[in-house]
């Protein structure tokens, strides 16, 4: 049954108080990820540094790549800064037309969500990344020596710990299907190696290379999280089950 998005004294808002209500979030929204890009601008110089540990140095190959890298470079990490912010505004604006049982479910599902997309991201690039970066470098020859341009990296780097935040949702997707009955432990055991076979179909789409070894390095750690969100399923299903 639908229901109406309400005030905090349980009036029913209007459809222009709707709209008010929704422009208001998303001005917060922009706002937060414009400062938020602002401030990062003024130490992308240190953010690309971070990013380039595995790499000597880089090439532009046009006239404005590397002011367009610097810029990539502060909006992601002020979208990825402001997210909080933004995940906020979003659960407030969604909050009074939730029921009270979902209500409970969204208080620990957005941050378990947040939490889980950033250590994604962290072991992407600490743990990943260099293992996948020397790796690619090492078929260089004396006759192929790696020119790697600052605006491919930041796009490579950017889809590749973006893709990990996204795999590392799995074990609260599963948790959350098991809550409602739609899979359970044995199923998801039956259907181990259909999930294998889906995994490393994901990691050749998510990857931003075409080699194997990319793939290979987002796909074993999801086969990881598949194994954790089977005893996690295990925890929450219920005996008679």
């Amino acid at each position: 049954m639908a229901h109406k998005l309400q005030t905090t004294h349980n009036e029913p808002l209007t459809l222009v108080e709707h709209l008010e209500e929704l422009r208001k979030r998303i001005i917060i929204c922009l706002l937060s990820i414009f400062i938020c890009a602002v401030v990062c601008y003024f130490y992308s110089d240190k953010i690309l540094m971070l990013l380039s540990t595995s790499i000597d140095k880089f090439v532009f190959l046009k006239p404005t790549e590397a002011f367009v890298a610097r810029i990539k470079v502060s909006f992601y990490s002020g979208l990825f800064v402001s997210m909080p912010v933004v995940i906020y505004q979003i659960w407030k604006f969604v909050y009074p037309g939730l029921l009270e049982i979902e209500r409970r479910v969204l208080y620990w599902i957005v941050p378990f969500s947040y939490l889980l997309f950033v250590f994604g991201v962290i072991f992407a690039f600490f743990v990943v990344l260099p293992i996948g970066i020397k790796f690619l470098l090492n078929y260089g020859t004396e006759n192929i020596q790696p020119m790697i341009s600052i605006g491919s990296y930041i796009s490579f780097v950017t889809i590749f710990l973006l893709a990990f935040g996204i795999i590392f949702q799995l074990p609260l997707v599963i948790l959350l299907l098991t809550k409602l009955g739609i899979v359970s432990p044995k199923w998801l055991i039956t259907n181990r190696k259909y999930a294998i076979l889906i995994i490393f179909i994901l990691a050749a789409m998510l990857t931003p290379g075409p080699d194997i070894f990319s793939q290979f390095l987002m796909a074993i750690p999801t086969l990881l999280l598949y194994e954790i969100s089977i005893f996690l399923s295990k925890l929450v299903t219920p005996k008679k089950m």
